[in-house]
């Protein structure tokens, strides 16, 4: 194992690592918005609501991720829009995982116990008291974990916009093994920050979901 060169390439690799943490919370705040969307939807009861959330939800888990990319970046332009890699890049992985959010939240939401809710409205509260008082504290509470489990997998989905030229760490792992023919290394200085950035979001989910269920 070349010690030397690692250590040549490495501030690089930190640059990279950079550009995966971006990617890593833009995705994940635009899919906490689509999931939240698309919970509302499926929960709704207008027909037509539940209806284009139950779509979503089908077309962006029942496609590869990958896919829905390459449509972004190398479709947008021909039906007028125009977009860079990083953009095509966290449109197209946040979107996707906030379809795997609506069902994480819509599950949490309908598990909670309906004699509870049907108990808050005999006591005369409105419909929007009763799920902001009763229901979203024990959803919440039901959600973080699986979230985090959204939230790493789309961690380590950010490598595949290295297949539209995002130079985030995977990309940059792929560009110095054709420069330097030491796959091994270079695979293994992106697993490493990748494992560091997952730890720590691992350790925040754990942090959030203490202080959720101590409420």
């Amino acid at each position: 194992m070349d010690i030397d060169l690692m250590l040549r390439v490495y501030p690089y690799f930190l640059e990279a690592a950079w550009v995966t943490i971006q990617l890593s919370v833009l995705t994940i705040v635009l899919g906490l918005i689509c999931g939240m969307i698309g919970a509302a939807g499926r929960l709704s009861r207008f027909a037509i609501l539940r209806f284009l959330a139950a779509a979503y939800v089908s077309f962006f888990r029942g496609t590869p991720a990958l896919i829905q990319i390459f449509l972004l970046y190398f479709g947008g332009p021909q039906v007028g829009i125009q977009l860079d890699a990083f953009e095509a890049g966290v449109i197209g992985l946040g979107v996707n995982i906030g379809a795997y959010m609506t069902e994480t939240m819509r599950g949490a939401i309908i598990s909670i116990d309906k004699g509870q809710i049907e108990a808050s409205r005999t006591l005369g509260l409105s419909k929007f008291e009763t799920f902001r008082k009763v229901t979203l504290p024990q959803a919440l509470r039901l959600m973080i974990r699986p979230l985090g489990v959204n939230i790493n997998a789309q961690i380590k989905g950010t490598a595949l916009v290295a297949a539209i030229s995002v130079v985030e760490l995977t990309y940059t792992a792929q560009r110095y093994i054709g420069s330097t023919y030491k796959p091994f290394e270079m695979f293994l200085i992106a697993g490493i920050l990748y494992l560091i950035i997952i730890t720590a979001s691992g350790k925040v989910i754990s942090y959030l979901d203490r202080r959720v269920r101590l409420q």
